[in-house]
């Protein structure tokens, strides 16, 4: 190579590097580079791990550590403490800090992490009670959705046992928790209430079937063991239950509201304030991680197990994650169906952080007592602004587009978006919720606090 080659391939190079370089500049180089991030050993982390193997967070100038975390207080604590940068959260999670619901924290997200995701399973012997009262199809299979009224006859063999009837879920605002509580309502089970103000947290007040937390991972060891007849849990921990051969799974948390919200990415807001550049960067990468994940239908999917089945992220079997994450899923062993919106990570609008997702959990912290008063729909809108920061959001997709790396119509209707849903009437027990007036959902339920009602 001559003298004029070499100046020519180095101004290529430098033009290379500098283009790149100048994009960064717009937006603003990361205050903090290096990052340690949290999640639970769960499916729906996968946005993290794809924008980590992928090589979405180091296109950002960000260097990131991903850490599993025992259970979902610790890892709230550890983002409070500054022990970690931001993490995969239940989507209640930073809610129920602003309100003081347990620890009492600034946590704010601009992410929604997934859609869907869940199911309530129980142990074998419970379902063999319930099976004689469901409906078959012509097959003799049971017919879907399963209402929690066949657990009815289940809870009187106990009550004449002089038992009662226990079952796991994974944090008192999780999603699991209040949707396991509204299939057990709408099948005209109590579930009992939360009665911080009178010292109470168990969450038993006045209770049919006991629940309490199982972390995640340990929730088949608990049902194996006896300890608990079931539970509520995100992926692969109902799939695993199939496999073992000691659970079926009942439900799903789509046929209890379809597209109902599941994690969140969140982080202390004081280090959001500090970090604004940062914290949108950490948006963009996973914005193209949950891209990927729903890119082509379920193109990219098996990869994605093979990369989640690794023992630093979710650590399970191939086959016990692929059988939820690639569009199906198993209930009895054989009983496998269609379930392509089972995971949802970008499509519908998935990672929008809605308004309207924090209200609906804030109704739920109402309805069993969480919340002991009566609160105006004001009040509600105000604490899911709080939180909910689809300004954050807004912003990070708009980078993606000016850059090339999504398109705008990736992101239909980003400018009209007012951070409400359109009104939802597809629930499993008929009710209609309106994210602008929470007092007339929860005035719908025959079952749950209503109107000025306290314990």
């Amino acid at each position: 190579m001559n003298l004029w080659q070499s100046i020519a391939a180095a101004c290529i190079l430098a033009f290379g590097l500098a283009a790149p370089l100048a994009a960064q500049d717009d937006l603003g180089q990361a205050e903090k580079d290096e990052l340690t991030l949290g999640f639970i050993k769960l499916t729906d982390m996968a946005p993290l791990a794809i924008a980590y193997e992928k090589g979405f967070f180091e296109d950002e100038g960000l260097y990131v550590t991903l850490e599993a975390q025992a259970n979902w207080k610790v890892l709230l604590d550890r983002v409070i403490s500054g022990e970690l940068d931001g993490a995969h959260m239940l989507a209640g999670q930073p809610i129920g800090a602003a309100l003081g619901i347990g620890t009492r924290a600034d946590i704010i997200t601009a992410f929604s992490m997934d859609l869907n995701g869940n199911a309530i399973t129980v142990a074998n012997t419970v379902w063999q009670a319930m099976k004689p009262h469901l409906a078959l199809d012509a097959a003799g299979k049971p017919v879907h959705p399963i209402s929690a009224g066949a657990l009815k006859p289940v809870l009187e063999q106990y009550r004449q046992a002089g038992r009662r009837l226990n079952m796991g879920m994974v944090f008192p605002v999780s999603s699991h928790n209040y949707e396991l509580r509204y299939w057990l309502a709408a099948g005209g089970i109590h579930p009992g209430y939360y009665a911080p103000h009178k010292g109470d947290n168990s969450g038993q007040l006045q209770a049919e079937v006991l629940l309490s937390v199982t972390p995640p991972p340990q929730m088949p060891a608990t049902l194996e063991a006896g300890t608990i007849a079931g539970y509520s849990v995100g992926e692969p921990w109902n799939q695993q239950a199939v496999q073992k051969q000691i659970g079926v799974p009942v439900i799903t948390n789509h046929d209890i509201w379809p597209y109902n919200p599941e994690k969140v990415f969140g982080v202390n807001q004081t280090w959001a304030e500090q970090h604004p550049n940062t914290h949108l960067r950490l948006v963009k990468a996973l914005l193209r991680a949950a891209h990927w994940l729903d890119e082509g239908g379920h193109a990219n999917r098996e990869e994605a197990v093979e990369i989640l089945s690794q023992p630093y992220y979710v650590g399970a079997d191939k086959n016990v994650i692929a059988a939820s994450m690639t569009g199906s899923f198993e209930y009895e062993p054989g009983d496998v169906r269609p379930a392509p919106d089972f995971n949802v990570f970008f499509r519908h609008d998935a990672t929008y952080p809605w308004y309207s997702d924090a209200v609906w959990f804030l109704t739920q912290m109402r309805r069993w007592g969480q919340i002991a008063e009566a609160q105006s729909d004001a009040w509600y809108l105000e604490q899911a602004k709080r939180v909910y920061r689809p300004d954050i959001y807004t912003q990070a997709a708009k980078a993606l587009i000016a850059e090339g790396k999504l398109g705008a119509d990736d992101f239909p209707g980003l400018d009209e978006r007012d951070g409400f849903r359109p009104v939802a009437s597809n629930f499993i027990d008929g009710a209609t919720f309106d994210g602008r007036r929470p007092n007339d959902y929860i005035d719908q339920f025959a079952i749950g606090l209503t109107g000025d009602a306290r314990l």
